[in-house]
């Protein structure tokens, strides 16, 4: 399911109704409470089949992944049936109908197989051996007596030969010339060599106090002995390789059965993560409309939780009405403009690749293409200064997004000079606004740019409130309507720790700038 999930989230759908589909599923387990919990707990002891599938069909799997094919097919059979009691009950979206359809048809027959050939200790290897059940196969357990029980397997021949020759004091032996034989006292052997025991048994050897024979059938069982522990694991390998080639006849419906899993998996997790978050869910459709309310960072917000640190303050966002498709939004460092930014865009991704998403309300068209000019880096490799991959990852938005394109901008134009770098930014505001006719959030401390509102019937000014009092400042993270002329830079340096005497210096410099109508309050012409 995380592997799904991970797919999903590197490729968004673009069709409403697939997201649709998706997102009944969700909706589905975040209404039923009772069934998500039933199928999670089923999923938790799920072995990852698709994993243990591939390393067998490539001949590089083990005991453990046949086992894990067993186990996932015997679970796969529980989730068809917790489904299926479930549609008679409430019904199910037909994307779940499909994925219950699909578990149904888990091969039983295999996994009985499976599970009469393995032993409960699995070794990783094949070659090590073991990992074959008592009782699966009467060769391999005749060869593992020999292998592990020859001295119960010795003694039950001494046994029977004395029985058989009537001398009680006869014994089994062993030595590296004649291998095992049986040796009795010179005044017994005369029993042993009668007309009715010649044929059994053999003379060999005599020495000073004893004499020596062996049998045909110990004969073979000293050279069975010696091949015993070699013959068991050859034994274990053919087994292995069948059971492997059983499991490979099958890897299209199990293919599709750990589909299908991973489905309902990402699903019912999405819902657990819907119902524990207070997500809702979205609506994608057509147009080219974008309407959030309430919208929260989801990385953020749960960061914040898991640190007892606080709640995350919810905004809007609204691109959408009377044609106002681009928002321009101006205010303090540290202020969240990044974080509202960001969040929007997530909020993008999560609903098409068909999660409920953090927000009270979410309504938008769905989005083609969605870019991110956010940060500052660089590629020295390459021969890229910062501000040359900003320009290059500008060039590719403008050249490439569409009128349902979802496009997000952080402070174009800051790497180089101030008149530069404004005038990039104003320019880039434009061509968005004119040609691409996109979606977009686009953040600045060029506080020129908040006349294009004016100008261009397409740009709606917001902000980031901030309430300041005694020389200190507090971010309250909420989103308003219209422009600010102050990013409180050296407000944010202080609560950084510069030295005071810097601050009280920037202070100075910066009402002096502002008073002679420089760089800062340049009139653009």
């Amino acid at each position: 399911g995380s592997r799904c999930i991970a797919s999903r989230l590197s490729n968004p759908l673009c069709d409403p109704y697939a997201i649709a589909n998706r997102l009944d599923d969700v909706a589905h387990f975040v209404a039923d409470p009772l069934l998500r919990e039933d199928v999670r707990k089923l999923l938790v002891s799920l072995p990852d089949l698709e994993r243990a599938l591939g390393r067998i069909v490539i001949a590089r799997g083990g005991p453990r992944d046949l086992a894990s094919i067993r186990d996932g097919l015997m679970i796969a059979g529980h989730l068809a049936h917790r489904l299926g009691a479930s549609a008679t009950i409430s019904g199910l979206p037909d994307n779940l109908n499909s994925i219950s359809e699909t578990l149904s048809w888990s091969d039983l027959d295999l996994a009985r197989e499976l599970d009469s050939a393995l032993g409960s200790e699995l070794p990783a290897f094949a070659r090590d051996g073991g990992f074959v059940k008592h009782g699966y196969s009467s060769d391999l357990d005749e060869n593992r007596l020999l292998r592990d029980e020859t001295r119960h397997v010795i003694a039950g021949l001494q046994s029977r030969y004395g029985e058989m020759s009537g001398v009680k004091s006869l014994k089994v032996k062993h030595n590296n010339v004649l291998g095992y034989f049986i040796e009795v006292p010179a005044a017994a052997a005369v029993t042993l060599q009668a007309p009715d025991k010649a044929g059994l048994f053999i003379h060999r050897q005599t020495v000073a106090s004893a004499m020596r024979f062996v049998t045909t059938e110990l004969a073979s069982l000293d050279q069975r002995i010696a091949a015993a522990a070699e013959k068991a694991l050859a034994l274990e390998q053919e087994i292995f390789v069948a059971l492997c080639a059983r499991v490979t006849a099958r890897r299209d419906l199990l293919s599709r059965i750990a589909e299908a899993a991973a489905k309902l998996d990402a699903s019912a997790g999405l819902a657990e993560v819907a119902e524990r978050r207070r997500y809702v869910r979205p609506r994608v459709d057509g147009s080219t409309r974008f309407t959030v309310r309430g919208g929260r960072h989801p990385v953020v917000e749960a960061a914040l939780q898991d640190q007892a640190s606080g709640s995350f303050v919810a905004n809007d966002c609204e691109i959408s009405g009377e044609g106002k498709r681009l928002c321009l939004l101006t205010g303090p460092n540290m202020a969240g403009k990044s974080t509202y930014l960001r969040q929007n865009a997530l909020i993008v991704i999560l609903a098409q690749m068909g999660s409920f998403v953090p927000a009270t309300e979410a309504c938008f068209g769905a989005v083609d293409r969605l870019f991110s000019r956010v940060g500052a880096a660089d590629d020295l490799a390459r021969g890229r200064s910062t501000f040359m991959v900003e320009m290059v990852e500008t060039a590719a938005i403008l050249n490439q997004a569409t009128d349902n394109s979802f496009v997000i901008l952080d402070e174009i134009g800051r790497g180089t000079a101030t008149y530069d770098g404004l005038s990039i930014a104003w320019a880039t505001l434009e061509h968005l606004h004119g040609v691409n006719k996109c979606r977009a959030l686009f953040a600045t401390h060029y506080h020129e740019l908040i006349e294009l509102e004016n100008e261009l019937d397409g740009v709606k000014n917001y902000s980031i409130a901030v309430n300041k009092h005694g020389g200190t400042i507090r971010f309250l993270r909420k989103i308003v309507r219209g422009g600010v002329d102050d990013s409180y830079g050296v407000d944010v340096a202080k609560l950084a720790g510069l030295p005071a005497k810097v601050i009280s210096r920037a202070r100075e410099l910066l009402q002096e700038m502002e008073s002679s109508h420089t760089a800062e309050k340049a009139t653009i012409v």
